[in-house]
C-alpha cells in the first residue's frame, strides 16, 4: 500500500514536467527563440503630480470647555476682544488702566473662560506636496510567452522632501467672566498663529519605497523586430520610514503644544500669551502605507539576442495619509493634525537590461 501511493505521488509530482516537456511557453526553458528572464539597471525620475490636501486638527480641548483664566496681562485681553463686541465701560477702563502700567489681571479677578474653535478645525490653503527625485531603478521580467510577461519594479529608495503649503492658524474664540462676572462677560476671538509650512524649507523628508508589480504585453516578435513596445497594468505599494519634520517646524508644534497644556492645566491665559506650561510636548510624523494602481507604456530596443535598452513611462494614483501628533507623559495627546498627501506620480525610466 504504501508503495502504490509512493507511485502516485510521484507520478502526481512528474506530471507538469511531462505535461509541459514539449511547450515552448510553459518551461523554463527558452521557447519559440526568446529568453525567459531578463532585468535591467537604470536612472528612474519620479514626478509627483498631487496638490496639497488641508491639514485638520483635533486637540484635546473640547468645544465649549470651561477653563480658569490665571493671570493674563490686561493687554492681552485687550488685544483678543471680539470686534464690534460690547464692553462694560468700567471694565473697558479698568484694562485700559492695567494695560497702560503693563500691568496683569490676577487670577483672583480673571475669573473662567468657555473656550470654543480649538476642538477640531480645517486649514483650507495648507498641506504636503512631494518634491521629484531620482533614483536608481531595478527592472525584472519573467517571460510567459514571447508577448506576456509579468515584471517587478523596484529601485533605491529615495529620501523625498515634503514641501509644505501655507500657513496654519487655530481658530481661538471664548467667553470670558472676568471679576467673576460682575462688570459683564468678554467675548474674546482671534486666529492664533501656529507654523508657516513654506518659510523655513521643506516641512518634512520621508524614505518612500515604492516596489510595483506589472504583467505587460510586448507588440512584436522575438528576432524579428528590434523596436517593441510594450503596455502594463498593476500594482504599486508604497511604505514610507526615516520620517524627519522640519526642525522650525517642530518648535513651533512644541509651542503649540504648551498651549494647549495651559488650558488644561487652567492657564488659559498664558495660552494666548505663548507661555510654556508644566509639560513636555514630543513630536510624531507617521505615514500611512498605500496601494495603488500603476499603468505604464514602454519599449525595448535589441542589440542582440541578449542585450538592449528600455524606456517607460508610467502613472500610479497613491495617496496615502500622514499624521502629526504633540503627545505629553501626563496630559497625553494634545494635538492630532493629519493630511492626504496625493502623490500620483509619473515615473519615467530609462535603462539597459540583459536577457537570460
Amino acid at each position: 500500500m504504501k508503495k502504490t501511493l509512493l507511485c502516485v505521488a510521484t507520478s502526481i509530482t512528474a506530471l507538469p514536467m511531462l505535461t509541459h516537456a514539449d511547450s515552448p511557453y510553459f518551461s523554463i526553458q527558452d521557447g519559440d527563440g526568446f529568453k525567459r528572464f531578463s532585468v535591467s539597471v537604470g536612472a528612474l525620475h519620479v514626478m509627483p503630480q498631487g496638490k496639497a490636501q488641508p491639514f485638520r486638527v483635533n486637540t484635546s480641548v473640547k468645544e465649549g470647555e470651561t477653563a480658569k483664566v490665571g493671570d493674563i496681562k490686561a493687554q492681552t485681553v485687550l488685544d483678543n476682544i471680539k470686534p464690534g463686541s460690547s464692553v462694560n465701560p468700567l471694565l473697558k477702563a479698568t484694562l485700559d488702566g492695567l494695560a497702560l502700567i503693563n500691568a496683569d489681571v490676577p487670577s483672583a479677578l480673571s475669573g473662567t473662560a468657555e473656550i470654543r474653535g480649538l476642538s477640531q478645525w480645517d486649514n483650507p490653503g495648507t498641506g504636503l506636496e512631494a518634491d521629484d527625485v531620482t533614483t536608481l531603478g531595478i527592472m525584472t521580467n519573467y517571460f510567459f510567452t514571447d508577448n506576456i510577461s509579468f515584471e517587478m519594479k523596484a529601485g533605491i529608495p529615495p529620501k523625498v522632501d515634503l514641501q509644505g503649503k501655507g500657513k496654519i492658524y487655530a481658530p481661538f474664540s471664548a467667553t470670558a467672566t472676568p471679576m467673576g462676572g460682575a462688570l459683564g462677560n468678554l467675548e474674546l476671538e482671534n486666529d492664533i498663529f501656529i507654523t508657516d509650512l513654506e518659510a523655513h524649507g521643506p516641512a518634512a523628508s520621508a524614505r518612500a519605497w515604492t516596489p510595483a508589480f506589472e504583467f505587460q504585453y510586448h507588440f512584436g516578435k522575438t528576432g524579428v523586430n528590434k523596436f517593441r513596445p510594450y503596455v502594463g497594468v498593476g500594482m504599486m505599494y508604497a511604505y514610507f520610514n526615516e520620517l524627519e519634520i522640519n526642525p522650525q517646524t517642530e518648535k513651533d508644534l512644541i509651542a503649540a503644544g504648551h498651549m494647549i497644556a495651559n488650558i488644561k492645566e487652567g492657564n488659559a491665559g498664558a495660552s494666548l500669551e505663548g507661555k510654556k506650561s508644566s509639560a513636555n510636548p514630543k513630536v510624531k510624523l507617521e505615514a500611512t502605507d498605500a496601494f495603488a494602481p500603476i499603468a505604464t507604456v514602454g519599449f525595448t530596443y535589441d542589440f542582440n539576442d541578449k542585450w538592449f535598452a528600455v524606456g517607460s513611462v508610467s502613472y500610479a494614483h497613491l495617496k496615502n495619509e500622514t499624521t502629526i501628533t504633540v503627545k505629553d507623559a501626563t496630559h497625553g495627546e494634545l494635538i492630532k493634525s493629519t493630511a492626504d498627501i496625493e502623490i500620483n506620480p509619473i515615473l519615467a525610466y530609462a535603462g539597459v537590461g540583459y536577457r537570460f
